[in-house]
């Protein structure tokens, strides 16, 4: 049964009592009991620094740039200059899929690094970042340009990116877009996300002035789509089936060349607002391409986007939309009929980066389950605004929470299912709670279009009515003897 808001309330008190007194009343602003109306919104605080201390799972300013916007560019090569362990740790992580041969035309799982060492950090790394471009140029001749994805050292003793990468630059004939993403900068990866737009709008689109590209009226460019998993393939055959041409996809499965030309769409389709809506703003303001935030998880949302989109072309691509609803109807009605009645009333809590906790939510309803929790790793409180009225009231949201909360807020809800990223999985897992990893669909996908939603259907079936869970008992729960015979 869901919660009334004084119950909610209640939880979110309980919880938090186990905090000091000042520490208490600074989380207790990020987090609250759900109003559509839009108070509750105005109420939670976000994108704020975390607490000294409390555990926290955002990601850093370096991950934003390198592991979201830039990284999945497949025709560049994006030189993390630093230590070895950040280009390791962001090297193929979040499978955004893409066509290609890698180390030939494609490189988007090769982890390129400057591997600083101790005398790096006392003399410097710019001749080193020179060096490693030129040896670079040498293996891969076909890479259409470079990133520059500075890590926490650089800021530090000041290695001057900028200065090499224009040198670089002009000397091979190539675009090199220095990255100041130093790890350190911000309160989480969502500014990683804003200066890697800024880098794309001052070293990218730039030259799209100059860029000859014959176009139609039905272009359209995809934006804020990584592709995990195949996401960005499966929007295509919706849009395409509109009679839409996608001219660009950035930045799973995208190219040098697309990212240039995208100020000649005629309309922007925006998946993940929280990391690209800084770049279609300015293409907006300053190339006149208008801009529209689209949603593909779940036949309730891909029939609104599909018909919002083709709201901005004439009656044929409206009419095209319609055939098109039709058609799909048929085949996620099939998928509904098959997995609701085995989901229907099962719990779901959400706590996810980006843009996930909102844009999920209606695909698992279209399966009869109900969200009872939802929250962000480093939302801004526009990301709230818009989340809350896509949940029912009294459902508990949370901002930034630390591990502790998570748990407690789990063992409290008593979920069938959470969704949530690769540091939480195996918490969860090992308490005996299905669980999903919905930063990048646990090795499946894709989750979005048509042909997707099938896919997270069956995953969502597969994991909570899988029998082990029923068998599971934490080790806090066991008794001492079963205890003393598993570790004999």
């Amino acid at each position: 049964m869901s919660m009334n808001k004084s119950e909610t309330q209640a939880l979110i008190d309980e919880v938090l009592d186990v905090f000091p007194e000042v520490a208490k009343a600074d989380r207790a602003k990020h987090v609250s009991v759900n109003d559509p109306s839009g108070t509750s919104s105005k109420c939670i605080t976000s994108n704020r620094k975390s607490l000294p201390g409390v555990m926290t799972v955002r990601g850093c300013a370096y991950a934003g740039s390198k592991g979201v916007v830039w990284g999945p560019v497949k025709d560049m090569i994006h030189i993390s200059h630093g230590p070895v362990g950040c280009g390791q740790y962001s090297r193929a992580g979040r499978r955004n899929y893409y066509t290609g041969t890698t180390g030939v035309d494609s490189f988007g799982t090769m982890n390129f690094t400057t591997d600083f060492q101790e005398r790096d950090i006392v003399f410097g790394g710019d001749k080193k970042l020179s060096a490693a471009i030129d040896e670079l140029e040498g293996l891969f001749p076909l890479s259409k340009g470079y990133s520059v994805q500075s890590e926490c050292p650089v800021g530090l003793i000041g290695d001057d990116i900028e200065a090499v990468s224009k040198i670089k630059g002009e000397d091979i004939g190539k675009t090199i877009v220095p990255v100041r993403c130093e790890g350190f900068r911000g309160v989480s990866q969502s500014l990683g996300h804003h200066i890697a737009n800024d880098t794309i709008r001052d070293h990218v689109l730039d030259k799209s002035d100059d860029i000859e590209f014959e176009t139609t009226p039905y272009d359209v460019a995809i934006i804020g789509d990584y592709n995990i998993g195949g996401d960005a393939w499966s929007s295509r055959i919706i849009l395409e089936d509109m009679g839409l041409r996608v001219i660009a996809q950035w930045s799973g499965d995208g190219t040098l060349p697309e990212m240039e030309k995208t100020p000649k769409a005629k309309l922007n389709l925006v998946h993940c607002y929280r990391s690209m809506n800084y770049i279609v703003r300015h293409m907006e303001e300053h190339h006149g391409v208008p801009w529209v935030e689209y949603n593909l998880f779940g036949p309730t949302k891909i029939e609104e986007s599909m018909r919002k989109i083709a709201e901005y072309f004439d009656d044929t691509i409206k009419a095209k939309t319609e055939e098109t609803i039709a058609r799909y109807r048929e085949q996620w009605q099939a998928v509904i009929d098959k997995y609701r009645p085995r989901l229907t009333g099962k719990k779901v809590m959400l706590y996810v980066g980006g843009l996930r906790p909102r844009h999920i939510i209606g695909a698992y309803e279209d399966l009869g389950m109900e969200i009872v929790g939802a929250g962000y790793e480093f939302a801004h409180n526009d990301d709230y605004v818009k989340t809350t009225p896509e949940l029912k009231e009294a459902t508990l949201l949370f901002d930034d929470a630390s591990s502790y909360e998570l748990e407690a807020y789990v063992k409290k809800l008593n979920p069938d299912l959470v969704g949530s990223g690769v540091k939480e999985k195996y918490v969860f897992q090992k308490m005996g709670f299905p669980f999903r990893q919905m930063h990048s669909w646990d090795y499946s996908g894709p989750y979005h279009g048509v042909d997707g939603f099938a896919i997270f259907a069956r995953d969502m079936d597969l994991t909570i009515n899988n029998p082990c869970w029923s068998k599971m008992t934490p080790p806090w729960l066991q008794e001492e003897s079963t205890l003393l015979a598993e570790t004999a």
